[in-house]
């Protein structure tokens, strides 16, 4: 077994509030896993912890990868994710740029937005976000976390604002890149989703309020 995260009792806490509560867990390298439970009980918490965004209140939170530098190994695509008022390359292309890969951009972009389920990525290229429906929107800020080659995805509730095409388009992209060796952890009610990445579902327990 090769681990890529152990937790052991993570705590998170804001202005006092216990927005995560005593979590322990185990992800292997490669797994699929699904965070489900009630809104409000830590989830989204949790995948902010899993992307070294944020640092626990309390309990230990080992990675098994780069330690120097983890969040260049572990990307966080949100519910409703942010794009630049820039073209669609331009978003999918910035972080390799940010990252001073300035390489074969061109080939990445096509590569990234064929997987996420554009035919013609070139069509895409010079719109910009208002040019594009949510569910397009949404498989453009996937494949601008994919171009950057992560050895984990964290999603938060990835296909709950787009329609089925979408929905299906995301699902397919993850799946073929967790075959290639991508560990995966979402948080979703979409039972479709957890089936399709054949996910192991860890539900959270109580909501934040009722702790």
């Amino acid at each position: 077994m090769s681990l890529v995260y152990e937790a052991r009792n993570l705590e998170q806490r804001y202005d006092g509030r216990t927005a995560l509560a005593r979590v322990s867990l185990e992800i292997e390298r490669g797994e699929a896993v699904a965070l489900t439970g009630p809104n409000g009980c830590g989830k989204s918490t949790l995948l902010r912890l899993l992307a070294f965004i944020e640092r626990p209140f309390a309990g230990e939170l080992i990675y098994h990868g780069d330690r120097t530098n983890p969040r260049r190994e572990a990307t966080l695509l949100l519910q409703d994710p942010y794009l630049l008022r820039a073209s669609v390359f331009f978003n999918v292309t910035l972080g390799l740029r940010l990252r001073h890969c300035g390489k074969d951009l061109e080939r990445i972009y096509d590569s990234c937005m064929r997987a996420v389920g554009f035919d013609d990525p070139g069509s895409f290229a010079a719109r910009g976000p208002n040019a594009l429906s949510g569910g397009e929107r949404q498989r453009v800020a996937l494949a601008a976390r994919l171009a950057l080659n992560p050895r984990v995805l964290l999603m938060d509730e990835p296909t709950s604002n787009v329609d089925a095409a979408s929905a299906r388009a995301i699902a397919d992209a993850v799946s073929r890149y967790r075959r290639e060796g991508l560990t995966v952890v979402c948080s979703t009610h979409d039972p479709a989703l957890i089936n399709a990445l054949q996910a192991r579902e860890i539900r959270l327990g109580r909501r934040w309020d009722e702790i």
